[in-house]
């Protein structure tokens, strides 16, 4: 019915075969994977953008004292190595004197949450990811191609992955 289908696996699979587009990958590189993807679309503008304005927290200003991974030795702002866990104040978003979140509707202000999602995600290039993930650069660039044009309102596109408990029996 005109869908694309797409196989990202390890495996050549029964789905692979029948898929549109197969792209190998390791074993355990689906994050980078996911990450070139998002710096891709980001980067290529291939974002449904009044969706992602009026629906999401894009334009939600984080308090300025937010540090991502980079400037942290990996980790971001409020980590407690003796807890082992996160003080979530480091990363509250900015309010004013009547506590409500403030904005930037033109997703410019680098402490957006749109900004720093773009810095977060820039290092995901397809070349770093191609070396990470062992898929070759033409299937990167092909796949996120594909799924970049299901940003606008007349397109949709999901992701699934295969169920834990399926044991591989049909």
């Amino acid at each position: 019915k005109g869908a694309t289908l797409i196989s990202v696996d390890p495996r050549f699979t029964r789905t692979s075969a029948a898929a549109n587009i197969y792209a190998p990958i390791r074993s355990g590189a689906d994050i980078p994977f996911l990450g070139g993807m998002i710096n891709y679309i980001l980067e290529n503008k291939l974002y449904h953008e009044d969706y992602v304005r009026l629906y999401t927290n894009a334009t939600f200003l984080v308090n300025k004292d937010f540090k991502m991974p980079g400037e942290l030795d990996g980790v971001f702002s409020g980590y407690d190595s003796k807890k082992r866990s996160y003080d979530k104040k480091a990363w509250a978003f900015q309010t004013d004197a009547d506590g409500v979140v403030k904005k930037d509707e033109g997703m410019t202000d680098p402490m957006s949450v749109f900004q720093l999602l773009k810095k977060h995600y820039s290092r995901y290039t397809i070349d770093r990811v191609s070396e990470v993930s062992g898929t070759p650069k033409e299937k990167l660039e092909q796949i996120y191609k594909v799924y970049g044009s299901t940003g606008r309102a007349d397109r949709v596109a999901t992701i699934t992955t295969p169920d834990p408990n399926w044991n591989g029996a049909e």
